[in-house]
């Protein structure tokens, strides 16, 4: 049997859309498959319990009927980890509790994909960070990272150093068109001069970049005033908390951006109305915008949002989206597989 734990130098890089994909492409070479998350991670309330979001997409997915406490043996919560930190939780116990779950998912598996925490750190308190799974179930490592910049290889670098000779190689996700040739020439060569091979090189594509403005209004629990559509991209967020004409410059700077600000600040509204590259206003506080800004958002098909919290704290929950990958669906995967079949060593991957 052959164990991939797909890890990653920061988080929102993609490890379950490339844990799943690689799991059906094994599938679709009749090899019979099964998933593990040894830590949840990404947790959400679900019938009166705490669940990671991940390992339910893989079961339903996958088509596994395992239970999820198999898939998913600890929970790694904030109240898990004050417990361990006070002592209450023994490492020696949940490792084991790890790998029992692990040999009853595999025992009639021929290749496990096991899919690792936020970061390589994570799990440290109690003895399980991913290299140590790794090292608990036998497993080969890949290393997920985004490449903005050269910067991206000292991480990959440090990543390949913690695993050790586990670690089978990278895969660069979200590779953006401007970079596709940098790795291609230069950043392949000298990983793979390190010992550290590329085992794949993704290109961005954009309706896995972002969120759907839809997505953002029901995450933030946004009232939209706008019947404009909601199927625009959002990449990133500006804060709009300077004067509007600053703005305006600002904003004329980005694209595929939503504006996050006062409602009551129609001088920025209006510049953002004014920047092609805007898709959206958020605007705080409950404050509902003027008929003049709503008349103007409307005529150029800018949906406008309102939400009740403050401008701090809804720039923190939408980065949160966005970093966490809110779009997880089977059309996500469907799309990561293509790109895998595309654009990494499969072969090498599955084993």
């Amino acid at each position: 049997m052959n164990t991939l734990l797909v890890t990653s130098t920061d988080e929102g890089t993609g490890k379950t859309a490339v844990g799943v994909a690689l799991a059906r492409l094994a599938m679709e070479r009749d090899i019979d498959v099964g998933y593990m998350k040894p830590k949840g991670t990404r947790l959400q309330s679900n019938v009166g319990k705490t669940l990671d979001a991940d390992p339910m997409l893989a079961r339903e997915l996958l088509g596994l009927d395992d239970e999820m406490h198999e898939l998913e043996p600890v929970v790694y919560s904030p109240t898990f980890i004050e417990g361990a930190i006070r002592g209450r939780e023994d490492p020696a116990e949940l490792r084991t509790r790890v790998k029992d779950a692990f040999d009853g998912l595999s025992a009639d598996k021929e290749f496990m994909v096991v899919e690792g925490a936020d970061d390589l750190a994570t799990g440290g308190i109690v003895d399980l960070t991913d290299a140590e799974v790794a090292s608990l179930l036998d497993a080969e490592v890949v290393v997920l990272s985004r490449y903005e910049d050269a910067g991206a290889v000292d991480d990959v670098l440090a990543a390949a150093d913690t695993l050790g000779d586990r670690c089978a190689g990278v895969v660069f996700n979200a590779v953006p068109d401007a970079s596709y040739d940098d790795i291609e020439t230069d950043v392949a060569p000298f990983l793979e001069g390190r010992g550290v091979p590329v085992l794949g090189v993704l290109p961005r594509v954009p309706e896995l970049a972002g969120v759907t403005v839809a997505d953002l209004a029901a995450d933030l629990g946004a009232e939209v005033l706008t019947d404009v559509g909601g199927d625009e991209l959002v990449e990133r967020f500006l804060v709009g908390a300077m004067s509007g004409e600053s703005a305006l410059s600002h904003f004329r700077r980005t694209k595929d951006a939503a504006v996050i600000t006062g409602g009551d600040r129609a001088e920025v509204q209006t510049a953002a109305l004014d920047a092609p590259g805007v898709k959206c206003l958020v605007l705080t506080g409950g404050h509902r915008p003027s008929g003049a800004i709503l008349g103007k958002a409307s005529e150029k098909g800018v949906p406008v949002l309102v939400v009740q919290s403050d401008t701090l704290t809804t720039i923190e929950r939408a980065e949160d989206l966005v970093r966490g990958g809110r779009v997880r669906d089977e059309r996500t995967v469907d799309t990561m597989q293509e790109l895998l079949h595309d654009h990494a060593d499969v072969d090498a991957l599955i084993g």
